[in-house]
């Protein structure tokens, strides 16, 4: 019976990311590709927008009124069903489209969906602490099929053709909708009976009384402007790497017809980064892992603008490696230190705060930031040749960027001793 609780968590997991999967990494070519450029940015900031509210309003509905895995089942079909009709009306609108109108039914869509992200953590910590598991222990090996699955269905939508058409938003609602009627069948998440957290609790304002302290303000203000980095590769690599399609030296190569299997290097990489965790905090302490983390940001974009799918194919690689020690080292070491320098009564706040300063308002801001550099220096552009030495510059920029916080964090931050975390066994 356990093992059975953990495959079928293990199959939810694969198909949450696996809808996402679909079209986060490729959707930036997509809306290139259709000669919609100039609203990328939105399309990636509108997740950062919605999940500054959206989890916190659906996750007092789950504590109060809905059972969290039907409430799970019932997001994902109203996402999928959304995101179905943005697909299909792009396929059917083609060269006509509005791309107002794509927006507004991918943005519903994506406020149904990015509450499930945390709707879905729920329903596993439930059912495996009732079940008697070690969530510690028994939760990565679950976790990580959803990196499976999104690595999955990126290499799918590409090869499928999908990586330049609205089709990946069917795919990707599609794999929704099938969640959404598998979601319901899981253990039961009953809903709270004891006293129920409120909106400001869910928000994780009450953590905003954390600022009265010089070193964590400085670690808060610092995580929303590395989070400003965070969705810039998401959004933008694969309309870069496919650039290079309008250049004969490049237009047959792997990476230029295949951008999304490239790319998909970084979620591996991820994957495996996970695993150096626990040596790398106990080794180094959670300041400097989080400068590795702040400087293999600077290597992602900086790689990136001196690579090129030919001879200069494995300084992409080499981008997609680093991501993995940007994203995970910064992710998780945060979320430790905010665990570890904050009380229980605030703890569960003061995450969520760590959360909306980075994957809400700064990624928000970042990628529409992002949005102005690539139209300043891409987006003007005509000739092929120029594109690409604009994408260089726009990636040069956001290495500089990246090395300002590295430089600004290693000057004024300070560590303690607890800060270091030592391994077990």
């Amino acid at each position: 019976m356990q093992n059975n609780l953990k495959l079928r968590l293990t199959a939810m997991n694969f198909m949450q990311f696996a809808a996402w999967g679909a079209y986060l990494t490729s959707m930036g070519g997509y809306l290139f590709a259709s000669g919609n450029p100039d609203i990328i940015g939105w399309f990636y900031s509108i997740q950062g927008i919605v999940s500054i509210f959206m989890p916190a309003l659906i996750g007092i509905i789950a504590d109060r009124w809905i059972n969290a895995e039907k409430l799970l089942g019932l997001c994902h079909l109203i996402a999928g069903g959304l995101m179905i009709a943005a697909g299909l009306y792009g396929v059917q609108a083609g060269e006509s489209m509005d791309k107002w109108t794509l927006f507004t039914l991918y943005s519903f869509s994506v406020a149904f969906y990015m509450p499930t992200l945390a709707l879905s953590n729920s329903v596993a910590f439930t059912a495996l602490t009732r079940a008697g598991f070690d969530t510690v222990k028994a939760f990565p090996p679950i976790r990580v099929f959803g990196t499976v699955g999104f690595i999955c269905t990126m290499l799918a939508v590409d090869f499928a053709g999908y990586q330049h058409t609205a089709m990946q938003f069917v795919v990707s609602g599609a794999i929704s909708v099938l969640l959404g009627l598998y979601a319901p069948t899981l253990p039961t998440c009953p809903t709270n009976e004891g006293e129920a957290k409120s909106f400001v609790d869910a928000l994780g304002l009450k953590a905003f009384t954390l600022f009265k302290d010089y070193r964590m303000a400085l670690f808060f203000i610092f995580s929303f402007l590395l989070g400003l980095q965070l969705q810039i590769s998401n959004g933008f690599a694969n309309g870069f790497i496919s650039s290079f399609a309008d250049i004969p030296e490049f237009a047959n190569t792997f990476g230029a017809q295949h951008a999304n299997a490239l790319i998909s290097l970084s979620q591996i990489s991820e994957t495996l980064c996970i695993l150096l965790i626990p040596y790398f905090m106990s080794r180094f302490g959670i300041k400097r892992v989080m400068m590795i983390a702040m400087a293999a940001w600077v290597l992602r974009f900086g790689l990136f603008g001196l690579g090129n799918p030919g001879n200069g194919v494995f300084l992409f690689i080499l981008s997609c490696i680093v991501y993995g020690v940007a994203f995970d080292f910064f992710n998780i070491s945060g979320a430790l230190f905010v665990d570890k320098n904050t009380n229980a009564e605030i703890r569960s706040s003061a995450q969520g705060l760590f959360m909306l300063m980075t994957n809400g308002l700064g990624a928000t801001v970042g990628s529409l930031a992002a949005q102005a550099v690539i139209d300043r220096y891409v987006n003007t552009q005509t000739d092929a040749l120029a594109k690409v030495a604009g994408w260089q510059t726009s990636w040069f920029i956001f290495a500089g960027y990246a090395l300002v916080v590295l430089v600004l964090f290693t000057l004024f931050f300070r560590e303690k001793s607890k800060d270091t975390v030592p391994m077990n066994g």
